[in-house]
């Protein structure tokens, strides 16, 4: 049974498909995940936003949300724990990110 229980690897790589609509980069990328937790089926995603006034909080949160819902196997409850401390920096974002931001140097 503990097969189809969701690991952090799965959930993060199901967070790679949510968006951040402004940048057009998945939060993972973006360095606004900053935990995944599992708990037998319950799932805790501790996340920020680039800026605390992000008129987004509520779509991004809902999208993290859903993405682990429909992609990840075996969840129960999804807590989505929105959160300012530490500050979000540029320095967070992945070689990824980087690239499709276009910051390759």
């Amino acid at each position: 049974m503990s097969s189809l229980l969701p690991t952090a690897s799965l959930v993060r790589e199901a967070l790679r498909e949510v968006e951040d609509p402004e940048l057009g980069v998945n939060v993972v990328d973006l360095g606004l995940i900053y935990d995944v937790e599992t708990d037998g089926a319950d799932v805790r995603v501790v996340m920020t936003l680039t800026t605390p006034g992000c008129p987004l909080h509520a779509t991004l949160r809902e999208a993290v949300d859903r993405s682990v819902r429909l992609m990840v196997p075996g969840v129960g409850r999804v807590d989505v724990d929105l959160v300012w401390e530490p500050r979000w920096d540029p320095s967070r974002i992945t070689d990824e990110g980087r690239e499709a931001l276009g910051w390759v140097w």
